[in-house]
């Protein structure tokens, strides 16, 4: 064989092996980040089996998100809640099973593909029928308080990680794009991020005490540590509305546009993105409430976070580097 030939030969196998190290690392990553949403909906699940939710205050719960939207989505938000409060025990058991079952056919490969439609229908219907669509269309839709509703990221994370691929699934630059491809992945995460700035910039949550107020609100219920933090941290922003409305959108811009740019800064705008999901888990949203007993679920920052981690840039697999590495050092006349 010439060495022309055979160095064609080698060329070609180096790419064959990169191409599919590339793609088992890619789905090693989406089948972790798989597992990290199933442990949400399994958490899910497990507080609405809470006892306060097996009263009243369920019902009226859910009926408050009906409150400053426009009708065609209140009167079913009603509906819903005087439904629950007239079905109580045996609605909430259902839905507590669901989020429990959608949680183990994540978690249990056969059923990934089933878990994940299911959940984005269940997520949809939560989203109008729970939520109140996080208050996007009553003004009251607030980034620091888990907008535009945690329930739409569910949905948005089981389309991210379906598990297919796209013709150029094996070379996409981060999981999200596996699946989707990487100009509607970055879309996606560009009208995600795009409204939170927005939102943050509302007349509701740019009046000089609005943000003051929510996070105070926030403490009543809570552990002593974590209502100390709350007030201190409210303290810290006492009638600056308008100036920690600007700071926040012009962050959350910064990380609606990271995913355009190239892979080290687009991590430093990611871990900026990990970071605000941490610091509003914590301080804006107390944890979803779950320390108090009357928490139905997390809230928004896990799933951010977790989100974030699907657009986080693939590295060279490291397999097919030595492998590589093993056929230059082959004979000129031995195919690799």
């Amino acid at each position: 064989m010439s060495d022309t030939a055979a160095g064609r030969s080698r060329a070609a196998a180096r790419d064959r092996l990169d191409a599919a190290g590339a793609a088992a690392a890619g789905l090693d990553v989406r089948r972790a980040l798989q597992l990290g949403l199933a442990a949400i909906w399994l958490l899910d699940g497990v507080l609405q089996y809470q006892s306060f939710m097996f009263t009243k205050a369920f019902g009226q719960m859910i009926g408050a998100t009906s409150s400053g939207n426009p009708g065609i989505v209140s009167h079913p938000i009603n509906w819903n809640a005087a439904l629950i409060e007239h079905h109580l025990v045996l609605l909430n058991a259902i839905f507590a099973t669901v989020q429990l079952l959608l949680g183990l056919g994540i978690a249990y490969r056969p059923t990934v593909r089933l878990a994940l439609a299911a959940s984005i229908v269940w997520a949809l219907g939560v989203w109008w029928f729970g939520e109140g669509l996080g208050g996007v269309l009553s003004g009251a839709a607030d980034p620091v308080n888990g907008a535009p509703g945690a329930v739409i990221i569910y949905a948005l994370l089981a389309v991210l990680l379906w598990p297919s691929d796209r013709p150029s699934g094996a070379s996409a630059p981060f999981v999200a794009a596996r699946a989707v491809g990487a100009q509607v992945a970055r879309a996606l995460w560009l009208v995600l991020w795009g409204s939170l700035a927005y939102f943050a910039l509302t007349p509701a949550n740019r009046a000089p005490q609005a943000l003051h107020d929510m996070i105070a609100g926030m403490a009543s219920g809570e552990p002593g540590w974590l209502a100390a933090l709350d007030k201190h941290s409210a303290a810290l922003v006492a009638h600056q509305g308008l100036a920690a409305s600007i700071v926040l959108a012009v962050a959350l811009a910064i990380v609606a546009v990271g995913v355009y740019l190239p892979a080290p800064v687009a991590k430093a705008t990611l871990v900026l993105a990990i970071v605000l999901a941490a610091v509003i888990w914590v301080v804006g949203e107390a944890f979803g409430t779950i320390l108090t007993g009357g928490g139905t679920d997390p809230n928004s920052g896990p799933l951010v976070a977790l989100l974030a981690l699907t657009y986080w840039p693939l590295a060279a697999a490291a397999t097919p580097r030595a492998d590589r590495s093993l056929a230059d050092e082959r004979p000129e006349g031995i195919m690799a």
